[in-house]
């Protein structure tokens, strides 16, 4: 697998978000799990994929569990994908001349999404579009919110069961 595995502590990073914030994921494994994904404006299977994690963040609130994306690109290209895509929840800017927390998480196809334990250990990761992998991280995501289990496909799409990224 071309990430860091499951069982692995999550290295921890610093970054900036969209509005100029830090975002510090030792903070934000205070308030529980963290689901990170990894992505690049260009990437087609990005582009199938976080409007359904953004699905996901809307379908249990924006804060519990924390979901955030970690982009690739320079922010102009970035804001316009948010936008493009609807994203709701928080996206981050990585460093584009060093990419250091990608590297950190053994990136080398995006999108790649893990599902953090409020421990800071890797307990999912997912290497391009993975139907099964994203449905293990939805079914984790019911029991650490107040709502019950909510469904993220509508009864009429086709959802391939993978996308390579």
């Amino acid at each position: 697998m071309s990430a860091l595995n499951p069982g692995t502590k999550a290295p921890q990073f610093e970054l900036l978000t969209m509005t100029g914030l830090q975002f510090s994921l030792q903070d934000a494994l205070t308030r529980g799990p963290l689901i990170a994904v990894f992505f690049k404006v260009s990437c087609p299977v990005c582009q199938y994929a976080l409007p359904f994690y953004d699905r996901l963040c809307k379908a249990y609130g924006l804060d519990r569990p924390n979901i955030i994306a970690v982009s690739q690109n320079e922010k102009n290209d970035t804001a316009d994908f948010v936008k493009k895509f609807g994203l709701t929840f928080p996206v981050l800017l990585e460093d584009t001349k060093r990419y250091a927390v990608s590297n950190a998480y053994g990136l080398t196809t995006v999108p790649t999404a893990f599902w953090i334990s409020g421990d800071g250990e890797i307990e999912v990761t997912s290497v391009g579009w993975v139907r099964k992998d994203f449905e293990e991280i939805a079914r984790k995501t019911a029991p650490v919110t107040t709502r019950p289990t909510q469904p993220i496909f509508q009864p009429n799409e086709q959802i391939p069961e993978f996308r390579a990224g």
